[in-house]
């Protein structure tokens, strides 16, 4: 079938590029805006724009908040069906009350569980969640929708198809696809080190895509390669779900063995218990991660079995130091504070484990690293981008001379990939500051809403690649590229503009009291008009250019 193994690894780089880049362009470009997901939360929710806050008190702001939670309505629904009779209205026993924040949050998320009576399996619970102010321990509206890091961050590995998990498979197979075609591309261009410095910026038409191809390829290679493997390694217990299959008769057995060795108890003893005051815990915890020579910073709480003499305190190390996500927890016994366990040293594949999986999560305190972590992201979108305009291009003359649609599928599906992946994120951000703080009653929940934009500005943006497609059967190019790009540019300013009219919270403010969060989030948004409009007008230049001279794109092509 191939004379040599270049042009079968050739065959196979380009197909399965082609028929996963689409998934994959998506992966690397909320990837990239995950990075930075809680300055995007930010962005979003006006109420949040002040500095990050290290874990408040827990007597104080925290244990008056979890007292007064309760289940969602969302989380007693959905539990119905798994209950033998009727849901009951209150819920006293507490399971579990945990707080989690980082070194970029000036919010706290906080969770709470409780037990169901009469579930069908008594390890089912029932959930309550609240984001609050940790100055005092106000909450803040429940319908504002973290665009960042709840949005735009699980898009990125989930694709929310989360019916059986189907988002984390296609994430999954697109992920090992990659790492084919990433050794394959390596294989087919044997002078990898030159075209790591080609780029001939003069050269026209496929030659000028292929070399900006190549050389987004190669410049992040290593990002694209491990970042694929540990996106795996991460989701592995997804992929092989060996604990709940071949050991799910194991479990009880493990969880027993595990209280034993431990020392933390599993279950409820029944007898009820005070809970002493855990700030004196959270303060020996930070006094013996000093001793140890460790930053401080409380990262996780979490008070298990509340009210119960079996319940116990964990607190965890933030971790902003290292790469590793080693929390060095400390557990206390919730009754009297005295410290039952100290988190041993981790094996050496569990180091390993933590270490990759630090690495892709990138949780550690270091801004230079996380820019370049958006490069290898938006590097990727441009490899994934330019290969499939070269496939168009190389393959549209001949297309249009065998009468077929192929191409045409092809360019209007990168249309909706690259460009309307753009317009529906601007989309989303610009309904973010023009919905009012109340909705009207009847009307979906304010961030749903937000959600249901975003995904009609992307329809909207396929609708309009697919109707501006017909040039592309007959060797043309598509306008609606140059058309999304000046709709980009357009959209970029508004959505910065209307932060400003909706907040006050204008560029020159946020700049001039190095309000970072903000204003690089909106300094990321006109850097994107100004690619825009730059796409936009190279676009219209060969545009005239063709035009002018009949045939010229034919021979071209």
């Amino acid at each position: 079938m191939f004379q040599n193994s270049r042009l079968a690894l050739a065959w196979l780089h380009t197909w399965l590029g082609l028929l996963l880049g689409f998934v994959l362009i998506v992966v690397f470009f909320f990837g990239a805006l995950s990075v930075f997901d809680r300055e995007i939360d930010r962005w979003a929710i006006p109420q949040s724009r002040f500095a990050p806050q290290p874990m408040p008190s827990f007597d104080k702001v925290l244990r008056p908040v979890f007292e007064s939670m309760q289940p969602t309505q969302a989380s007693v629904n959905s539990m119905r069906e798994r209950v033998n009779g009727a849901m009951p209205e209150r819920f006293d026993t507490v399971r579990r009350w945990g707080a989690y924040t980082t070194h970029r949050d000036p919010v706290l998320g906080i969770f709470s569980g409780y037990e169901i009576p009469n579930a069908k399996d008594p390890e089912d619970a029932v959930w309550g969640s609240r984001t609050i102010d940790p100055r005092n321990g106000n909450a803040l509206p429940d319908d504002r929708l973290k665009i960042g890091s709840q949005f735009f961050y699980p898009l990125h590995y989930s694709l929310h198809l989360n019916w059986l998990s189907l988002g984390y498979w296609i994430v999954g197979f697109s992920a090992m696809v990659m790492l084919i075609a990433l050794i394959s591309g390596i294989v087919m261009h044997r002078k990898i080190f030159r075209e790591l410095f080609t780029f001939r910026a003069k050269k026209r038409g496929q030659r000028r895509v292929l070399d900006l191809h190549n050389l987004t390829g190669v410049v992040a290679l290593p990002f694209h390669f491990f970042f694929a493997l540990t996106g795996l390694i991460i989701f592995a217990g997804i992929y092989f779900p060996v604990t709940q299959t071949q050991l799910a008769p194991l479990h009880e057995l493990h969880e027993k063995l595990e209280a034993q060795e431990t020392g933390l108890p599993q279950h409820r003893s029944g007898i009820a218990a005070p809970l002493a005051p855990v700030d004196a815990m959270m303060a020996e915890a930070q006094r013996r991660w000093a001793a140890r020579g460790m930053a401080g910073e409380i990262g996780f709480l979490a008070v298990q079995h509340v009210g119960d003499s079996n319940g116990y305190v964990s607190i965890y190390r933030a971790g902003t130091d290292s790469v590793a996500l080693t929390g060095e927890g400390i557990h206390f016994k919730a009754s009297t504070g005295a410290v039952l366990r100290e988190d041993p040293p981790q094996t050496v594949v569990a180091s390993v484990n933590e270490f990759l999986t630090g690495l892709h999560l990138q949780h550690f305190r270091h801004w230079l690293l996380r820019w370049l972590y958006v490069f290898g992201g938006l590097s990727g979108c441009v490899c994934i981008a330019t290969g499939f305009i070269f496939f168009v291009e190389k393959r549209k003359l001949q297309h249009a001379k065998q009468g077929s649609q192929g191409v045409r599928i092809v360019d209007a599906l990168a249309v909706t990939t690259v460009t309307g992946t753009l317009l529906a994120t601007l989309g989303m951000l610009a309904a973010n500051r023009l919905l009012p703080d109340q909705l009207p009653n009847g009307w979906p929940a304010r961030g749903d809403l937000e959600q249901y934009l975003f995904w009609a500005t992307w329809v909207l943006a396929m609708a309009h690649a697919f109707w501006r497609s017909a040039p592309v059967a007959k060797a043309g190019t598509s306008p609606a590229w140059q058309e999304q790009c000046w709709a980009i540019a357009a959209m970029a300013v508004i959505t910065v503009l209307l932060n400003w009219m909706t907040t006050g919270d204008h560029l020159l403010r946020t700049l001039s009291n190095a309000y970072w969060p903000v204003a690089g989030v909106d300094l990321f948004i006109l850097t994107s008009a100004v690619v825009a409009v730059m796409t936009a007008r190279s676009l219209r230049r060969r545009a005239v250019n063709t035009a002018s001279v009949p045939g010229k794109e034919t021979a071209h092509a």
